[in-house]
């Protein structure tokens, strides 16, 4: 069965099992009704997934993988932070009247900065570092601009990703203050995932682990009866993931370039609800 629906049911059972509510104390996020949306939460989880065995993706529930491609490209490849450049609508919230969600994401990776070999932007330093310097221990993005967070639409949540070479496997660890465990941690195990199979390969390396640290691991009130049902469905093998093997520079991948192979999910007829 998939290692990412174990760890995810693993998850979602320790924080309903030993989390703390936030019921007595005064929330920022609301649900569209304007009810205070609270959570039960976990601090400090971490999960490993190794990515040479098998891509981490749900089969308890189906995670759009275009959408949540398109997204991750939408940030790292275009370093875009207007709404307008990507294809889906989960950012529309927290777009202003002309499509930006101000100097947040894409904004911060594509910020340059003059470096003795050149100029370069966090992404592009990254991929730098993995074919002339590979072996570095400072090879990493972040994304958590105090001096620009008075003018994000909102602050980041998965903020850093530290890159890691081990002989020719490709390490990563993923960093997030903040996450919504139904709505989006697959959602974000998945696209790291793939930002790590996409860098291995144009760098000639081969995808090892990542490892993605959680500060705030949390459950929305609304959403509880819908995890229940959710980690309550059988489980599927992983899909097998192609990658387009002709692509060797990273600006090159579009959403084309990868596919699914054997996809089995289980679908959730409920929407879910998601608290701004």
């Amino acid at each position: 069965m998939s290692r990412a629906d174990k760890i995810f049911i693993e998850n979602m059972h320790r924080i309903m099992e030993e989390g703390v509510w936030d019921t007595d104390y005064p929330v920022r996020p609301k649900w569209e009704d304007g009810t205070p949306a609270h959570t039960i939460k976990k601090f400090g989880i971490v999960n490993e997934y190794d990515l040479s065995e098998e891509l981490p993706i749900l089969t308890i529930r189906r995670t759009a993988f275009k959408s949540c491609l398109d997204e991750l490209l939408w940030i790292w490849q275009k370093k875009s932070n207007n709404i307008h450049d990507l294809k889906s609508h989960i950012w529309d919230s927290w777009a202003d009247e002309t499509g930006s969600i101000g100097k947040a994401y894409g904004y911060q990776l594509g910020k340059k900065a003059i470096y003795p070999e050149g100029e370069f932007d966090q992404v592009d330093r990254v991929l730098y570092d993995l074919k002339h310097n590979p072996h570095s221990r400072r090879i990493l993005t972040n994304i958590y601009n105090f001096e620009d967070l008075h003018e994000m639409n909102l602050y980041p949540c998965a903020y850093s990703m530290t890159f890691n070479v081990e002989g020719d496997r490709l390490n990563g660890i993923l960093n997030q203050r903040s996450n919504d465990m139904l709505t989006a941690n697959n959602w974000n195990v998945l696209q790291y995932s793939l930002l790590i199979y996409m860098f291995a390969q144009v760098s000639g390396l081969k995808p090892g682990k990542l490892i993605h640290v959680i500060a705030d691991a949390h459950i929305y009130d609304r959403h509880v009866p819908l995890v229940e049902k959710v980690i309550a469905k059988p489980e599927h093998p992983a899909p097998k993931l192609w990658i387009n093997p002709e692509i060797k520079d990273f600006y090159d991948f579009t959403v084309d370039d990868f596919k699914l192979e054997g996809y089995e999910f289980e679908t959730l007829e409920e929407k879910i609800p998601v608290a701004i």
